[in-house]
């Protein structure tokens, strides 16, 4: 998926995302990175580009990282880093990935993880706003909190930057995954094992 971003109004609010100027890496340490397991300066550092509204993006989430996180993640054999790329409805991601930034870092992860958990049941007629809501919710924001959140200024350029630095990567569309700056062309955990052990090897 290659992301469109959109004049129109985000989900809740009036504020509109429009892409501003950075450059970005995959490997060294960006503003606004999220990251779980090995600290910074790990041997192997796994970059992930993806969106809370992208499907294929859901079924990596359901289908390998419960075994991606148990293999790596949690034995902090590597340093894995989580960067956003709204992808449409750019609306429903750019809210989603807000109200991430404003549960903190410490819950950041857990509503990534409810946003994409969530993606398929927008199928079956289920409103992104009401997820949106009820995740907001189960992390301690209310709705009049969670407008403030999606409409924050600052909040909207520093994604942003964030997006113009993946597209200065050469990222295109979503979930897209490097291993030490080289990308991934396996996403499964197979494929992702295979260079992560290579990397790790040579470390």
């Amino acid at each position: 998926m290659t992301p469109m971003i959109s004049r129109r109004p985000l989900l809740l609010g009036g504020a509109a995302l429009v892409l501003a100027g950075c450059t970005g890496r995959a490997r060294g340490a960006a503003d606004g990175d999220m990251a779980l397991g090995a600290p910074e300066g790990a041997k192997v550092t796994v970059v992930e580009y993806a969106s809370v509204t992208c499907h294929v993006c859901a079924s990596w989430q359901e289908e390998v990282w419960p075994g991606f996180k148990a293999k790596y993640v949690d034995t902090n054999k590597v340093r894995y880093v989580f960067r956003e790329f709204p992808t449409p409805p750019v609306d429903v991601a750019t809210a989603g990935f807000l109200l991430a930034r404003c549960a903190g870092e410490d819950r950041y992860f857990d509503v990534v993880h409810q946003m994409l958990a969530s993606v398929k049941s927008w199928d079956t007629g289920v409103r992104p706003r009401q997820t949106l809501l009820q995740i907001a919710s189960g992390v301690g924001i209310n709705p009049q909190q969670l407008q403030q959140c999606i409409t924050d200024e600052d909040a909207i350029k520093a994604l942003e930057a964030r997006i113009t630095a993946a597209n200065a990567r050469g990222v295109t569309g979503t979930p897209s995954f490097f291993v030490n700056d080289v990308a991934v062309t396996d996403r499964s955990l197979d494929g992702l094992s295979a260079m992560i052990d290579a990397a790790l090897a040579k470390a």
